[in-house]
Formats: structure tokens, C-alpha cells, sequence
């Protein structure tokens, strides 16, 4: 499976790839999709689904999507469109807030787990709290 990041901000995916490439290793494929294509924030379909293609023909059999914000969800369903039916069916958009959903994809991608397994640990970031109680 790899990942694909996705921000309005191409600076926040570029950090974040670095991130989530230490904690995944090598073999997970991290691609990104982040700002415009002349350097300002907001996001772009065509630049998701390069990403989204990316990690599929780096031989990853899933794709799964983190996203920063709701608008950048349109985004990726014209991207989506963009894509053959086999492709598509092989992408997952996850819920997860993307920092911590991404580090936390990764942890068990690189663990090669199934996608239900990363998608819910992924997802469980939500209700992480980051101060001891």
C-alpha cells in the first residue's frame, strides 16, 4: 500500500513526506499533492492524481489518502474521476487528521498490515490527545 498526502500547502506535504518516509522505511511509496501548480496555497486535481498514480506504479496495490482540509476533498474527487475504474477501486480516503493520521498510516503500512487495519489507525488518530491527563 502507499500514501498519498495532500495539503494546500506544498511546504506542509514536503515535511510531512520526510516524516512519514523515516517511520515507513523505503519500501511504502509516499507521493504528495500539495499547493497549486504556480506556488500558491489550495490544491489541484491534476497534481492528486499524478500522486495517486504515482504510488500505484511504484507497485503498491491501495492507495490511501490523507487530506489537511474539507475543500481539498473536491479536489480529489475531480481527481478521481480522472482515473480508470480499476485505479479508482483501488483508492481509500481516510477521515484522519493528516499529521497524525499519516505518521500513524505509515507505523502500520510499514508493518505490512491490511488496509482496514491501517485505515482504522489511522482514523484513531481523531481521538488521540496530545498532552498527558
Amino acid at each position: 500500500m502507499g500514501l498519498v498526502l495532500v495539503s494546500h500547502s506544498g511546504t506542509l506535504v514536503e515535511g510531512l513526506r520526510d516524516m512519514v518516509s523515516q517511520v515507513a522505511g523505503s519500501s511504502v511509496p509516499v507521493a504528495i499533492a500539495g499547493g497549486t501548480e504556480d506556488g500558491r496555497l489550495g490544491t489541484s486535481a491534476p497534481r492528486i492524481t499524478a500522486a495517486i498514480d504515482s504510488v500505484l506504479d511504484a507497485g503498491a496495490a491501495s492507495a490511501l489518502v490523507l487530506l489537511d482540509l474539507g475543500s481539498a476533498a473536491l479536489s480529489l474527487e475531480i481527481a478521481l474521476e480522472d482515473l480508470s475504474d480499476d485505479r479508482r477501486s483501488r483508492v481509500h480516503v481516510s477521515e484522519a487528521p493528516l499529521v497524525e493520521g499519516a505518521i500513524l498510516a505509515a507505523v502500520q503500512t510499514g508493518l505490512g498490515v491490511s488496509i482496514e487495519e491501517v485505515m482504522a489507525a489511522a482514523d484513531s488518530a481523531a481521538s488521540m490527545t496530545k498532552l498527558p491527563r
